[in-house]
């Protein structure tokens, strides 16, 4: 089996935060951190010159991904994260061709059914719908959310219990802009969808012409920074992390109705305790918590509900 090694290029204080999210991948990392060479050392003349003319306030962390996994997802999910972690980072491709990498992720993206009626369906795929299913056609590229992660598959199944016709969406680090699409397409009224990457907002419009989608307004924001409070969201969905949901714990309430349901995901099953005590902690109150292979979603409601 061929193997890929996928690194990002990280400053050092970012190390712990880098390593976190890159073990939701793959708990099997290579580090390259050469911060603590002394490079008086008497053996100085034993370390390859490279290593020694590296840049000490830098490190480097991989992983290695099989033939038959999703290399595109892999690298999208690492990029979306880092981002809206705020993290400055390089991702390489190291035994793979960019060129080729650009398209071969394609032959592991097949139609996918992520909830009791939703399908995705790439771009490139013929499909033909059964009775009562909803179909999302997609062409990820750059940005995560193709469907296939567990991830968006638990927010999908989620929205399929909870949009209610005439809802007023609000999409927090869209990637793709698939659960905004979604949401759509199962009754929503008018969306919002927001993503801190601009490439990831363009593939976002991109998907949602495809779809036939008018009613989401997709922007550039960072998490709720440009996000009007105006009129509150009667759904919410929000696929990060658990530190980046806990960050905006204190805040998301205020762009909510009482009666709103908020869908949570991006968390590994170890942190989700963390996650239940922050949004208890600022009003909320857990309806639903669903698994698959690790990752955690829960949906929430205002304690005033």
């Amino acid at each position: 089996m061929e193997w890929t090694q996928l690194k990002v290029t990280c400053r050092q204080e970012h190390k712990e935060q880098v390593c976190a999210i890159m073990m939701l991948l793959d708990n099997q990392l290579m580090i390259e951190d050469y911060s603590d060479i002394d490079m008086d050392t008497v053996y100085a003349d034993l370390i390859d010159e490279g290593i020694l003319q590296s840049d000490k306030s830098k490190l480097s962390v991989s992983i290695y991904v099989p033939e038959d996994k999703n290399l595109g997802e892999y690298a999208a999910f690492l990029r979306d994260r880092f981002l809206a972690a705020d993290i400055d980072f390089d991702l390489e491709y190291v035994g793979v061709d960019e060129e080729a990498w650009s398209t071969a992720w394609r032959k592991y993206y097949h139609p996918t059914k992520i909830g009791e009626k939703l399908v995705v369906v790439p771009l490139w795929e013929e499909y033909a719908a059964k009775d009562g299913e909803i179909i999302v056609h997609m062409d990820p590229g750059m940005a995560f959310g193709t469907g296939t992660h567990e991830t968006t598959r638990l927010c999908a199944s989620l929205l399929e219990k909870y949009v209610k016709q005439g809802a007023r969406m609000l999409d927090v680090g869209t990637g793709s802009g698939i659960l905004a699409i979604c949401g759509s397409l199962l009754g929503a009224a008018q969306g919002f969808a927001y993503d801190i990457d601009p490439v990831a907002v363009r593939v976002a419009k991109e998907n949602m012409e495809e779809n036939g989608v008018s009613n989401v307004v997709c922007e550039v924001s960072d998490l709720l920074k440009d996000v009007d409070k105006t009129r509150p969201f009667t759904i919410c969905t929000a696929n990060i992390v658990a530190d980046i949901i806990i960050r905006m714990a204190p805040e998301i309430g205020s762009f909510l109705s009482n009666d709103a349901v908020y869908i949570t995901s991006g968390i590994i099953d170890t942190r989700k305790d963390d996650v239940l005590r922050a949004m208890t902690a600022h009003g909320f109150v857990l309806l639903e918590e669903r698994y698959e292979n690790g990752w955690v979603a829960l949906a929430f409601s205002p304690a005033n509900n």
